[in-house]
């Protein structure tokens, strides 16, 4: 009989490449959605179109503990993957309250229904490197202090409180995913890893003549979704539940990723980048870069697609786009 698997958020970015993998190992999938996203699903369900007759969709709100309970109650899932969240971290200090409301009661509410409804499915809270937020060390680990500064990362060390508490208290198997940033060409428009492609792209187009941007020297450690999903499966996959690290541990500067993205098309970034103060935040003095060995030594798991490999598939996959819409 099939593995059930049950995917909050299955239309995101992560969501999508998840549902990907766990259909490839012949797992029933069911996913979460938000019910507007029904109404136009070619343009609000564009990750997932080319599955959605191999996957079962549930519209259900996560801030609703009545939806969550019915939704478990129906699918009773093996293994449930808990990646909505709202997650645009630029966000989160002008809507606080939806934050909070969404990433902390949504995770709640999962969590404690699994408890009660279906006590031997295996939890993976996706937790994000900006629960270290100002950290004193670089790289970071499973041990590394909490220090996040924003709500956004102030509601993923909760959820990763709530999480480790599920799993001593009432022995679930429940563990956290601590992610540092991963992207693709699935990712939303509003992050800068696909603001640069995007931009560079309807440069070399024509469509757009600069592209302005804020702080060029901040450092991120940018991995490649699909495998950072990869990750997450293979922490359910293990005897005793435990949280990882999920990086690559390179850090790489905007800067990098504009020189990368811009001559992967033959341009050169400093004939178009503009800089512009609204874009503007300071570097992190001790950059947010993960060390992820306890991944490769218990899971096995180490990225399979580079930092440079990952923009050229988000530069061609862009170009493509706009050259077909043109």
């Amino acid at each position: 009989m099939a593995q059930k698997a049950l995917i909050t958020g299955i239309s995101g970015q992560d969501g999508s490449y998840l549902a990907e993998l766990l259909l490839s190992k012949n797992y029933e999938v069911h996913g979460t959605v938000l019910r507007t996203e029904l109404d136009d699903p070619r343009r609000s369900l564009w990750r997932i179109y080319s599955i959605l007759d191999q996957v079962t969709l549930h519209p259900v709100s996560i801030e609703s503990f009545p939806s969550i309970f019915r939704l478990i109650e129906r699918v009773q899932p093996d293994e449930c993957y808990h990646l909505a969240a709202l997650s645009f971290v630029s966000y989160s200090l002008d809507d606080e309250f939806a934050i909070f409301n969404t990433n902390l009661n949504g995770t709640h509410y999962m969590i404690s229904t699994l408890k009660e409804l279906a006590p031997r499915c295996r939890f993976l809270f996706a937790a994000s490197a900006e629960v270290f937020g100002l950290a004193q060390t670089s790289p970071q680990n499973e041990q590394t202090p909490f220090h996040p500064r924003s709500p956004y990362g102030i509601t993923k060390v909760a959820g990763y409180h709530l999480t480790n508490y599920y799993r001593e208290n009432h022995k679930l198997y429940a563990c956290s995913a601590i992610l540092y940033n991963h992207e693709s060409p699935r990712r939303g428009y509003e992050f800068v890893t696909r603001k640069i492609t995007r931009g560079a792209a309807q440069i070399k187009l024509g469509l757009i003549k600069t592209l302005p941007m804020g702080n060029l020297d901040a450092i991120r450690d940018w991995g490649f979704a699909g495998d950072y999903v990869e990750a997450e499966w293979r922490m359910l996959q293990q005897e005793q539940p435990k949280d990882y690290v999920i990086a690559s541990g390179q850090g790489h500067s905007v800067r990098e990723l504009c020189e990368l993205a811009f001559s992967q098309l033959g341009l050169d970034y400093h004939d178009y980048v503009v800089f512009d103060q609204r874009f503007y935040k300071p570097a992190e003095t001790i950059p947010l870069v993960g060390d992820a060995t306890r991944a490769h030594q218990e899971l096995g798991w180490s990225p399979k697609v580079s930092f440079e490999e990952m923009v050229k598939m988000m530069v061609d996959v862009d170009l493509a786009e706009l050259q077909g819409r043109s």
